[in-house]
């Protein structure tokens, strides 16, 4: 439990140095190095982290497009993802006696679903000058407060089993709990937000902002199961061991591959502030 705490105290650490620095380059070198880690150990769990000419290209492509995002260098990325795509097919042919076509589609959705979703933690942050740093913590939230809401309404409250053979410990009323925690949560970082640290005098609409921390809630959970399948059909108990206590960035960043993007699109077309 020691090692536990020490080491979330440290991610926390982390997260709030990366947030401080939210704009400089320090958040997508953040992101960047996260998302490498996290296609390398999904890599890994689907046994083709030694297929390296397919998981270079993955990383480089993951890291360039994460930190060309709203630069010149933008434009040249599709290139290069359509080469990281054709490094994963040419190693699908070089090593086609010990790789299957499974393992192959895995690999693609790995690197393009975690450089994409991942990617919208930066795209959150530049939506808007003043306020993205919080649209980047409400987003975090959303992936993260839920599973603790969860958590603590499922000890003291949960009965009935949401998805036992997929992940046992998840209750039907922790899922719920953890619904209500996020709403309550988006609404409350709000009202402090707007009325102690905002320099401006906006109306915020928490109607819309519960509702989008409940959905947020329920994509989180949906992250997180489909991450625990992936690892029990993989026969694995966690992505890696580079958290002690907490496994791997996968273990940690399941629910925000989910919601993250899901926030940003959220924000793209309904306005919180006016």
């Amino acid at each position: 439990m020691a090692v536990r705490i020490i080491s979330a105290l440290v991610g926390i650490v982390i997260v709030f140095v990366v947030l401080f620095l939210h704009n400089t380059i320090a958040l997508p070198i953040a992101v960047a190095v996260i998302s490498s880690i996290m296609i390398f150990e999904l890599f890994r769990a689907s046994k083709c982290e030694k297929f390296y000419p397919a998981l270079i290209s993955a990383c480089i492509y993951n890291i360039i497009k994460t930190l060309s995002f709203g630069t010149s260098f933008e434009k040249y990325v599709l290139p290069l993802e359509l080469l990281a795509v054709f490094a994963v097919f040419l190693t699908f042919i070089m090593k086609h006696k010990i790789i299957t076509f499974q393992q192959t589609a895995f690999m693609l959705a790995s690197m393009i679903l975690v450089t994409e979703s991942m990617l919208t933690i930066v795209k959150t942050e530049a939506l808007d000058d003043t306020h993205g740093v919080v649209f980047l913590v409400l987003g975090l939230c959303g992936a993260w407060i839920a599973d603790s809401g969860a958590y603590f309404a499922g000890t003291f409250l949960g009965k009935h089993k949401l998805c036992p053979e997929i992940s046992p410990k998840k209750t039907v009323e922790g899922f719920i709990g953890g619904i209500v925690t996020t709403a309550i949560v988006f609404v409350a970082f709000n009202a402090v937000y707007i009325n102690f640290f905002s320099k401006e005098e906006l109306n915020v609409n928490y109607i819309l902002l519960a509702v989008a921390g409940a959905v947020c809630a329920v994509i989180g959970t949906v992250g997180d199961l489909s991450a625990s399948m992936i690892k029990r059909q993989c026969g694995i108990k966690d992505y890696g061991n580079i958290m002690p206590g907490h496994g791997g960035m996968m273990d940690r960043f399941d629910s925000v591959i989910f919601v993250m993007p899901t926030f940003y699109a959220f924000l793209s077309v309904m306005d919180i502030y006016k």
